[in-house]
C-alpha cells in the first residue's frame, strides 16, 4: 500500500512539474512574441536594394516603438495596427521596415524620401523635394575604394558606379548609382498623399521603389531600422560563405 501511495505522489508531482513547466514556457514565448509584436524584431536582408547602408546578409534590429507604442498583435485581428501611444510619424532620411503596398506578405526595407504634403521630382538622378535639390557630395578615391572593398562583389568598382554622400535633411547617408542604367534617371514630380510614404533604395538604379509602384501607407509600416546586429550569408547552391564581423553593431543611418 505505502509503494501504491509513493508512485501517486510520483505520478501527481510529475505531472505539476510538467504543468508549470509548460505554462512557465508558454508565459516566456508570449512575452517573447509581445516583444517582437510591438518593441523590437529582427529581419534580414535578402537583396541589394539598400547598398551601400544595407548589404546582401545584413541582419538588423527593426525598433517598432520608434513611431508609437501598438497594441500587441493588434495587426493580426485588423488590417492595420492600434497604437495605444503615438509618436511622430516617419521622417525624411529614416530607414523603414513596412508591409508591400502590391502584396502585403513581403516585407520591403527603404528609405524615406517624401513625407506628407511633399512634392518629389527626380531630374538627372538628383532628387528635388519641393523644387528644392537635395544636395550631395561624390565620394572617390580613397573612401570609395574602401566601401566597394566592403561590398565584396567583383561588380561593384568604380568603372560602373558612382558613390555620393546625400543630405537629406539631417541624414547624411550613402547612395549608389549605375553610370550606364538611366532608367530612373527622371521621375514626377508627384505629391506625397495624407497617411502616405515615398521611398527609394539607395542603390538608385536597381531599387524596385516608390518610382515603380507608389506611395506606402503610414499604416503598412512596421518599424525603423536601428543597428546591424550580425552580417553573414551562406548560400548552399553557390558555394558563398560570407561573414563580415566588423559590420556587428552598425548604427543605420
Amino acid at each position: 500500500m505505502a509503494d501504491s501511495n509513493s508512485q501517486a505522489s510520483d505520478s501527481v508531482s510529475r505531472k505539476k512539474w510538467i504543468i508549470e513547466n509548460v505554462l512557465s514556457l508558454g508565459l516566456a514565448l508570449l512575452i517573447v512574441f509581445m516583444i517582437r509584436s510591438s518593441i523590437i524584431e529582427a529581419f534580414k536582408i535578402p537583396s541589394g536594394s539598400m547598398i551601400p547602408t544595407l548589404l546582401i546578409g545584413d541582419h538588423i534590429f527593426v525598433n517598432k516603438f520608434a513611431y508609437g507604442f501598438k497594441i500587441p498583435f493588434s495587426d493580426l485581428v485588423t488590417d492595420h495596427p492600434v497604437y495605444v501611444v503615438k509618436r511622430d510619424p516617419p521622417k525624411r532620411g529614416d530607414v523603414i521596415v513596412f508591409m508591400y503596398p502590391k502584396d502585403e506578405s513581403f516585407y520591403y526595407i527603404k528609405r524615406v524620401i517624401g513625407t506628407p504634403g511633399d512634392t518629389v521630382e527626380v531630374r538627372n538622378k538628383v532628387i528635388y523635394i519641393n523644387n528644392k535639390m537635395i544636395a550631395r557630395d561624390p565620394i572617390t578615391d580613397g573612401p570609395a575604394d574602401a566601401l566597394f572593398k566592403k561590398m565584396d562583389d567583383p561588380k561593384y568598382t568604380a568603372a560602373n558606379l558612382d558613390l555620393y554622400k546625400e543630405h537629406l535633411d539631417s541624414a547624411d547617408h550613402v547612395i549608389m548609382t549605375d553610370k550606364s542604367n538611366y532608367m530612373g534617371e527622371n521621375f514626377g514630380p508627384v505629391t506625397v498623399p495624407a497617411e502616405s510614404l515615398f521611398v527609394m533604395g539607395d542603390n538608385r538604379d536597381f531599387s524596385n521603389d516608390s518610382r515603380f509602384w507608389g506611395f506606402v501607407p503610414m499604416k503598412n509600416v512596421k518599424g525603423k531600422a536601428v543597428v546591424i546586429w550580425l552580417s553573414l550569408w551562406v548560400s548552399l547552391s553557390d558555394s558563398q560563405f560570407i561573414f563580415r564581423p566588423d559590420r556587428i553593431g552598425t548604427l543605420i543611418h
